[in-house]
């Protein structure tokens, strides 16, 4: 493993600070203070009480919001410390990338988007932004969590298949590699851990996949260790993909680096092409995964009956809050002059766990 940083790297020396500017920490460095100002907000910790694919409670062992943005975390510092990148800087965005996340999952923010079609719309990314750049509040002198610029350019570039960032107010064609990794590394988690919570759900099982490719190699690798318990099994193919299309990312990355020539961190920035990704074979095996998971899985009856649920929960909600709005807290409702009685409610909701929405759903 590489312990310098690469010349195109973000370091300390390259980044553009912060948009007020601090005193240094003794014995923190500016990415670091970043990973630890996210992983102390009040937005984080709800992230444990938001929909990963499950409602939170409903079982110990699937994933929520929270375990899967750790699991993003590990992936993307792994990949960014092989590659010689910034790996306090990659474990910051990796942490940050769904503190927009609305409840109930990518149903609660589809649904919070049509609500604010009017207004502006809902997206996660942006809503992420808006989490760090003004509603958290921990310090007296300015909104948000003052993070540095490439930690918020990593966050407003975000993609992925379910990822689309819009109207995001930098100048750079691209993240940097850091935020490239992140996105890759989000691909990796969400369809290992969604295949493993499915199959320990019992909606999707193992002849089912047969005919996916990612899975049927992994199953191989699981049996090849001759384990019989159908548990543990599940969860080694899961790590056989990850540890598969990680080893991958780092050996492609490495070698689309090279052939771009890159020398510069504005090397990067100029380029709207990614160089952080897998190669075409194993980018290919991993869409066929999602394809199969998003028609057997994600559209699967039982959990097709609760997003027509969580529409009429949070319309209702969003409705009865955007007529009577003093039902807020008064945090909420300092916002509505500037930002409009809309965005103010949009903003409440979408930072609501499960739990707390379906509370006041139930006290209103």
């Amino acid at each position: 493993m590489r312990s310098e940083l690469a010349p195109y790297a973000v370091s300390e020396k390259s980044g553009k600070g912060r948009l007020f500017a601090e005193e240094p920490h003794p014995y923190r460095l500016d990415f670091d203070r970043d990973r630890d100002r996210i992983i102390h907000c009040a937005a984080f910790r709800r992230l444990e009480g938001k929909t990963q694919v499950f409602t939170p409670g409903l079982d110990d062992h699937y994933r929520t919001r929270l375990t899967h943005t750790i699991e993003v975390a590990q992936i993307g510092r792994t990949i960014a410390r092989a590659l010689g990148l910034n790996e306090q800087l990659t474990e910051a965005i990796c942490l940050a990338h769904d503190l927009g996340h609305s409840p109930f999952g990518h149903t609660g923010e589809s649904v919070l988007n049509k609500l604010m079609a009017g207004f502006g719309g809902f997206e996660h990314n942006r809503q992420s932004l808006r989490v760090v750049d003004l509603l958290e509040h921990p310090y007296p002198d300015f909104a948000g969590l003052n993070l540095t610029y490439e930690t918020r350019l990593g966050l407003a570039k975000h993609s992925s298949p379910y990822d689309k960032p819009e109207d995001v107010d930098f100048p750079e064609f691209n993240c940097s590699l850091e935020g490239q990794i992140a996105n890759i590394a989000d691909m990796i988690a969400v369809n290992s851990h969604d295949l493993e919570d499915g199959m320990r759900a019992d909606m999707i099982d193992a002849e089912q996949l047969e005919d996916t490719k990612l899975f049927r190699d992994a199953k191989e690798r699981a049996q090849a260790d001759r384990i019989e318990d159908r548990i543990v099994r599940r969860t080694r193919i899961a790590k056989a993909i990850i540890d598969k299309l990680v080893g991958e990312c780092i050996e492609q990355s490495t070698l689309e680096i090279r052939k771009a020539k890159i020398k510069t961190l504005d090397d990067i920035y100029s380029r709207r092409e990614c160089l952080i990704i897998l190669p075409e074979k194993s980018n290919a095996q991993l869409e066929e995964l999602e394809q199969f998971l998003l028609a057997n899985f994600y559209q699967h009856p039982l959990l097709l009956s609760t997003a027509k649920q969580v529409e009429q929960w949070l319309t209702r909600l969003f409705e009865h809050l955007c007529n009577q709005p003093q039902l807020m807290p008064g945090y909420f409702r300092r916002f509505i002059e500037k930002q409009g009685l809309q965005r103010a409610v949009c903003d409440y909701i979408a930072g609501m766990t499960d739990r707390f929405c379906l509370k006041t759903l139930k006290e209103i």
